[in-house]
């Protein structure tokens, strides 16, 4: 990930300016870094990049589970199990409850 070294702060510069004035810049477009220990620990951004930010990880969210489920479509090869198969198969029993659910 590379982040633009512009207008980098550290956590001192910030606390001086103040959250309000921070607000105003991000609320006007600017990104600001945060930094502790010469180190990129947060980001200031505008309430509208955050919701693009928000829908980009739920965008690629989807994605991930279509490619999963493309996956499987492709690579099926029509063979199939039963639960209660699998389960007897090592020795699971169903029907059994387990000790946490009965205390």
């Amino acid at each position: 990930m590379r982040l633009e070294t512009n207008d980098m702060r550290t956590m001192s510069e910030a606390t001086r300016t103040g959250v309000s004035r921070l607000a105003q810049e991000a609320h006007a477009g600017r990104d600001i870094v945060l930094t502790s220990n010469s180190q990129p620990v947060a980001g200031v951004v505008s309430i509208d990049k955050l919701a693009r930010m928000q829908h980009l990880d739920e965008v690629e969210s989807d994605l991930r589970l279509l490619t999963l489920a493309w996956t499987r479509v492709l690579t099926d090869n029509g063979r199939h199990h039963r639960l209660e198969d699998v389960a007897a198969e090592f020795g699971v029993d169903l029907d059994t409850e387990d000790d946490e659910s009965q205390a």
